[in-house]
């Protein structure tokens, strides 16, 4: 019997971890006993209820129903936050010891083992997960310079597109802790020995997540800087500004209406805001976010970015300061139109001759699938000055390569471009759906021709983990000659993404 109530013990160790608490409700368990502490907490988390008299009984024999029964309430209520690995190991031998009994209880044995797993995840607060994404890509083009797949001359490709890993863990009710680890398409160079390796390797995201005095959201490491995808002002890609990482700190503080995000960093890297003086990031960077929202239907900000450059190989002025206004409408939870204007104030050496004051704009009209019901749409019409800083001019691309984008021969001048694009996303069940997108691409600029693009694809959900996609798409640069790209060229893309 005493090898029964060290049972009892174990489960209440393991599943609450707490302090004794101060009263046993069973007048049958004397408060001197060993068991009376885990006693306790088991009847206070209704784990154990006793005996219709009100008894608990801890003398006499219990089944090993009755045993089972304890272990499968117990299972439910684990605290995996506070439960060690070597305490969930036991309760994990427990539930394997009354396997048997279990099932005659209806208890279905896999189901308390994915529970147990799923607790040994999260060991400590600890949680990993990942993603792995592997693409094929069989490019065609007119001119045979097969730019589209990565590099001049390479045909095909084959390449492991992204891998990444993401480490948190809730320190306490207010401090996280989260990591990113990513190598992959993101960061490594052509695989031109045909080796197939990956470089770049890099910690992209480590920071710690806290609160401060008056509600006030701290953030302080290295994270990621993109309101446009905060505010759902892209879908398909990239932003057209912005979405970089540094390190430094963030501060937030919500009202009932606004939200107020202050950015102190520096060492910024992105594909678009690396300095062009050939020293990567070495700017104290500063962003000024303020979002409003009065209700469900209107969402509206601004926010203000300086970059001010404070490396010794900085000769000349080669700061930055961009500005934004940004608002959207929802007509109702399944249709929306949102707009943003960027406005920039470029330092000489950056603007480099041209007009120091370059601006951009984009107006979106967001159709959900519920609305259409076969489809969702998603048009977006954008113009920007060549000259403006830092713009993502990939982010209508399919991703993975070089030139598979519209716009990709645009040049830095005073002249304008214009693009359209459209992407329309079908989902037909839990497992298929399908994708339609389209872009072009118009500029004043002499000796640079419109360019489209226009793709498709099918993806299926294979499991909950794995997604297979199979996707086609072409551009068609035109015939301009400038920057060395033109003519048509196509890829046809196997992708493989697992989640874990």
């Amino acid at each position: 019997m005493k090898k029964f109530l060290a049972v009892f013990a174990v489960i209440a160790l393991v599943a609450f971890a707490a302090p004794a608490f101060a009263a046993n409700p069973f007048m049958d368990v004397p408060a001197g006993h060993w068991a009376y502490d885990a006693v306790a907490q088991l009847a206070a988390r209704g784990v154990v209820s006793g005996y219709p008299d009100g008894a608990f009984k801890g003398a006499q024999p219990a089944t090993r129903y009755e045993v089972a029964s304890v272990v499968a309430r117990a299972l439910a209520k684990v605290d995996a936050e506070k439960a060690s690995k070597q305490d969930l190991e036991m309760l994990k031998k427990l539930v394997m010891e009354f396997k048997d009994e279990l099932d005659a209880l209806g208890v279905k044995v896999d189901k308390l083992d994915k529970r147990v797993a799923v607790l040994e995840d999260g060991i400590g607060g600890w949680k990993i997960r990942g993603q792995f994404r592997f693409d094929a890509k069989f490019g065609g083009s007119d001119n045979g310079s097969y730019q589209y797949t990565g590099g001049v001359g390479r045909q095909n490709d084959f390449n492991k597109e992204r891998f990444r890993l993401f480490l948190t863990k809730q320190i306490d009710e207010n401090t996280s802790f989260y990591a990113q680890m990513r190598v992959g398409g993101d960061s490594a160079g052509p695989n031109t020995d045909g080796r197939g390796d990956e470089n770049g390797l890099r910690w992209s995201h480590l920071y710690v997540d806290t609160k401060l005095p008056y509600d006030v959201a701290f953030r302080v490491g290295r994270f990621a800087v993109d309101f446009e995808g905060d505010y759902g002002m892209y879908n398909d890609y990239d932003a057209l500004f912005g979405d970089f990482r540094t390190d430094g700190f963030r501060f937030k503080k919500s009202w009932s209406m606004m939200d107020a995000t202050l950015v102190v960093g520096r060492n910024d890297t992105s594909d678009g805001l690396d300095p062009v003086i050939g020293v990567e990031g070495e700017a104290m960077t500063y962003a000024l976010d303020l979002h409003f929202q009065p209700n469900e239907k209107f969402f509206g900000g601004l926010t203000g970015y300086w970059f001010i450059l404070d490396h010794n190989l900085s000769v000349g002025d080669w700061d930055a300061k961009v500005y934004t206004a940004y608002a959207g409408f929802n007509f109702n939870e399944n249709v929306a139109l949102k707009g943003q204007y960027y406005w920039q104030d470029l330092g000489a050496n950056l603007a480099r001759g041209f007009d120091d004051s370059p601006k951009a704009w984009k107006a979106i009209l967001d159709v959900k699938q519920d609305a259409l019901k076969f489809t969702s749409l998603w048009i977006e019409y954008s113009e920007q000055d060549n000259n403006f800083w830092g713009a993502l001019n990939n982010r209508y691309a399919i991703g993975g390569s070089a030139f598979d984008f519209v716009g990709a021969n645009l040049i830095n001048d005073n002249g304008t471009s214009k693009f359209l694009f459209v992407n329309a996303g079908q989902k037909w069940n839990d497992k298929w759906s399908s994708f339609l997108r389209y872009a072009n691409f118009k500029s004043d600029t002499a000796g640079v021709d419109d360019a489209d693009e226009w793709g498709l694809g099918i993806g299926y959900q294979y499991s909950p983990a794995i997604y297979f996609e199979l996707a086609y798409d072409q551009v068609d640069h035109g015939t301009g000659i400038l920057n060395n790209i033109n003519g048509k060229e196509s890829v046809v893309r196997f992708r493989t993404n697992v989640s874990f």
